[in-house]
């Protein structure tokens, strides 16, 4: 099911929400026609499996034996590298989430565990507040990596140097630094 639906995640990089079918999805992982129809009945099936996965992926965490602010900004690198793929379908899963109510819960599931863990890692390295300062990081996380895959910044997505020093100054600005 891993390969449906991490095809169904290129898919949906690629060419959107409107050119996720079952027969594209064939396509990408190289299986016979027919075979994601088999284990994805429908559509909204297919959508179910692909953000499901992409919820998954998401807790993958870097691996960091560094600071703080250099986790943090390994996670935004590797989202904006490594992980670009499965961002770009996460940015088209949060509009279609918009519209369709049985997504959401699914998607939010997913923000709200990257948001509780953060707050731990924030709470275990002396924040006043992890609850907001989480939300401050995470938020910070999310516009960087938006604006180097999606927005103008990805002219010129920023470096893992770069992601490291902003970092600092954010940690810093909340006293976690």
């Amino acid at each position: 099911m891993d390969v449906i639906a991490d095809a169904a995640i290129e898919v949906i990089a690629a060419e959107g929400m409107r050119g996720l079918t079952h027969r594209a999805v064939d396509r990408a992982a190289g299986l016979p026609v027919g075979s994601t129809s088999y284990y994805a009945r429908t559509r909204a099936a297919l959508l179910e499996l692909a953000i499901a996965r992409i919820v998954v992926l998401d807790q993958a965490a870097p691996k960091s034996s560094g600071s703080l602010a250099e986790f943090v900004a390994g996670y935004a690198f590797d989202a904006i590298t490594s992980g670009r793929t499965r961002m770009l379908a996460r940015y088209e899963f949060a509009l279609e989430a918009t519209r369709r109510p049985e997504l959401r819960a699914t998607y939010d599931e997913g923000g709200l565990q990257i948001r509780r863990q953060a707050t731990a890692v924030l709470a275990a390295s002396g924040s006043a507040d992890p609850e907001r300062h989480a939300r401050i990081v995470v938020d910070w996380m999310e516009g960087t990596i938006f604006g180097a895959l999606a927005g103008t910044g990805s002219l010129a997505p920023p470096s893992l140097e770069e992601l490291v020093a902003s970092a600092r100054e954010i940690l810093a600005g909340i006293g976690v630094a």
